[in-house]
């Protein structure tokens, strides 16, 4: 049945039904993006929870993030094989039940799993709740629905350190995923009351299998080669080895593939447009660095500065306060400026703050680790903001939405691969650094320094063993926020070699 047969048998939402859809829909935005944050604080305490290490705890965060990339291309097919309501709902429900297996699971490789569910699930959430966003308001109300829709989309990643930290401490970290499940039942089931003389026509369309098959071999490959190559000693590992070939050769053939089939599931012949490589090239060197230092933060301020999940929430958040602050006008000043000016300002003033954070110490305080938190988040909008916009406009109209779902698959798997590599960097760094402090330190001259202070023998290594360790981490830790600053730099660069665009675009379908 066609979306306009379903208009005329049931009027248009009005009054409150049309705020209870909003709300509905930015309901469910809100929890797809919050758990790419929310399990960030959490991974200390989930790991230990589950017998597993904190490195390998980051998988909870690179397997939602990797699965829910693969599904953003596949959604304009879903929507138009099944309806784009009724794929809205499907995800919405299974994305509840995937996250109540998730606070079930009794051991980390079952969460991995059903985290890989909940992510395949959370995929579509985001472009077709803000698709249906703009369906049913009315044109003139339809920039109050995407303030909507945005405001969710930043305060989402914001509350979800805050909120993983609090349940985790008062409560316990199965309920990070529990408080997802009321959420997807009421928008599942109120919001197929509400949406449902919105379904869409349904058009019969063939998948790309092929292409969707290679896409997620080569990226499933090089996400495990990059998650195990720490301990595994990388390619003296023949499964690192294969993992690597597996990634290679599928990529490559993924390549050949998608430029060749008339029905891509990744239209890559985008990339052809200057504008887009660049805008996708800064998007991903900027995002990689901003989410890899996210993700390290809490797990430095538990594992060495004696954080508690919650205390390390509220550090993170802080990112957040001046973000949503400064949006609105970052995005009226997008619709006057050149773009290009905006993401090279935000970027670089990200970067120039990142790497003010290389030059930490052991005995830091909340504020001085607050604080260059609090201003990066001016540079944020800045970022987000413009970057999408000149993605969209520097490609054909027709190829928006294609452009939409490559720049927001790029972004996502940045994210994950970006994790992956902070984390073995971290502790390769910290190892590394541990060993060039042992060998420096006088440590027989500070152990009997303290015996003569009254420690014992074994509390007095014990001591300097702690401090040793905290300057290592600390060290390993400066290092990586200098890597990420020297990449913001790069995504700086990397935005002036797109051309100033021409029009406006439409970014309905961004994100």
């Amino acid at each position: 049945m066609s979306s306009d047969t379903r208009h005329d048998v049931l009027p248009p939402l009005q009054g409150g039904q049309l705020l209870a859809a909003g709300f509905l829909l930015a309901s469910a935005n809100f929890i797809a993006v919050l758990d790419t944050t929310i399990a960030n604080v959490s991974v200390p305490t989930i790991a230990g929870n589950l017998g597993a290490t904190s490195s390998q705890g980051t998988y909870v965060i690179t397997s939602y993030a990797v699965a829910e990339a693969i599904t953003v291309p596949l959604t304009g097919w879903l929507a138009k094989r099944f309806g784009t309501v009724r794929t809205f709902i499907t995800a919405m429900l299974m994305f509840g039940l995937c996250s109540a297996l998730c606070g079930l699971a009794p051991s980390l490789g079952m969460l991995v799993f059903f985290r890989i569910l909940q992510g395949l699930a959370g995929g579509p959430l985001m472009p077709l709740s803000q698709t249906l966003l703009l369906r049913i308001f009315p044109a003139d109300k339809a920039p109050a629905a995407i303030a909507l829709w945005s405001m969710t989309t930043l305060v989402a990643p914001i509350l979800g350190p805050i909120l993983g930290g609090v349940i985790c401490d008062s409560a316990s970290w199965p309920y990070i995923f529990y408080i997802n499940v009321p959420v997807a039942l009421i928008c599942g089931v109120l919001g197929w009351q509400l949406l449902k003389r919105y379904e869409s026509a349904l058009i019969p369309s063939r998948i790309d299998t092929i292409g969707l098959v290679l896409l997620v071999a080569w990226v499933g490959a090089l996400q495990l080669m990059l998650d195990e190559g720490k301990d595994l000693d990388w390619f003296s590992s023949h499964e690192i080895i294969a993992l690597a070939i597996v990634a290679a050769v599928g990529f490559v053939a993924f390549l050949i593939w998608e430029l060749d089939t008339p029905d891509p599931v990744v239209e890559l012949r985008v990339f052809r447009h200057r504008g887009f490589s660049a805008a996708v090239t800064t998007i991903s060197l900027a995002f990689g660095a901003f989410f890899g230092a996210t993700v390290l933060t809490p797990l430095w301020l538990q594992g060495v500065m004696g954080y508690t999940a919650t205390q390390a929430g509220y550090v993170t958040a802080l990112t957040g306060v001046l973000a949503v602050l400064v949006a609105p006008a970052a995005a009226q000043m997008s619709s006057k400026m050149d773009p290009r000016k905006l993401v090279f300002a935000g970027v670089l003033w990200m970067g120039l703050v990142t790497l003010l954070r290389s030059t930490g110490s052991p005995d830091m305080g909340f504020w001085d680790i607050g604080l260059p938190l609090l201003a990066m988040g001016v540079g944020l909008p800045f970022f987000f903001v413009p970057i999408t916009s000149l993605a969209l406009a520097s490609v054909d109209e027709p190829e928006t939405a294609s452009a939409a779902g490559l720049m927001n698959f790029c972004r996502t798997v940045s994210g994950a691969f970006a994790t992956s590599l902070v984390n073995t960097s971290w502790e390769d760094g910290t190892t590394r650094m541990r060993a060039e402090l042992s060998g420096l330190t006088d440590t027989h001259g500070m152990l009997a320094s303290m015996q003569q202070l009254g420690f014992d023998a074994e509390a007095a290594l014990n001591s300097v063993s702690q401090a040793v360790q905290a300057q290592s981490v600390t060290l390993a830790t400066n290092h990586v926020f200098w890597m990420a600053g020297l990449a913001f730099s790069l995504a700086a660069a990397a935005v002036w070699l797109a051309p100033r665009p021409t029009r406006v675009a439409d970014t309905s379908q961004a994100h």
